[in-house]
């Protein structure tokens, strides 16, 4: 089981900092730190708790958002009422990952967050990555959630994710940044079409393990 993810959010209203913190806490797979309010405070936290992933204000009392997202050097979603596109491009040029216009659902943060962490699980620190690893994580990331993506976009990922080798659907799954479950379901049913091949790997004890493998 990989650690939780630590979110910092940097924001000057302590009503909408207490808000997002709480959507943090409540999400899986994530542990929200103690808001900021400034910068200063933001550059502390960073510095003693080392959070993977800030959610920062544009405009904070005693500096610009955007610097603090360039200097940082951590993943970072910027979340603001700043809607013109001169501030955004500004955010995508400092680093920012997502722009999210305040307000929103309080289920569209969810869905970036959950996105985040399948990003993450595809990017791994432990591992080394190729290009194709590269591509499926950016594309995880755009994709909101698992349920966003179309039955043939879902399927196509997993096939990429598969290419020449044979797995189990919770190998596929962790490569791909999905659930197990969502994994298991797109490759039953690529494998009742044809798509996939199917074969039992027998261990010493328990069930036996489902192995798939692309066709030619």
């Amino acid at each position: 089981m990989t650690d939780p993810l630590r979110v910092l959010v940097v924001d000057d209203d302590f009503r909408v900092a207490g808000i997002h913190r709480d959507l943090v806490a409540a999400r899986s797979g994530f542990v929200a730190l103690e808001p900021a309010n400034t910068v200063r405070a933001a550059r502390a936290s960073v510095r003693d708790l080392a959070p993977d992933l800030l959610l920062v204000d544009v405009f904070l009392p005693d500096g610009d958002g955007l610097e603090l997202v360039r200097e940082a050097g951590v993943d970072a979603f910027v979340i603001s009422a700043a809607d013109d596109g001169a501030t955004v491009r500004r955010a995508l040029r400092a680093g920012a990952l997502e722009y999210l216009v305040k307000p929103f659902e309080p289920r569209v943060l969810g869905e970036r967050l959950d996105a985040y962490r399948r990003f993450r699980n595809v990017l791994r620190d432990d591992r080394p990555t190729d290009q194709e690893t590269i591509d499926r994580a950016l594309r995880v990331l755009r994709a909101a959630e698992p349920t966003s993506l179309s039955r043939t976009g879902t399927e196509q990922l997993l096939l990429e994710t598969l290419g020449d080798a044979e797995a189990s659907a919770a190998e596929v799954a962790e490569r791909a940044g999905l659930s197990r479950a969502t994994a298991q379901r797109h490759l039953a049913a690529l494998a009742s079409r044809g798509v996939v091949e199917v074969t039992l790997r027998y261990g010493t004890t328990g069930r036996p393990e489902h192995r798939y493998r692309r066709r030619a």
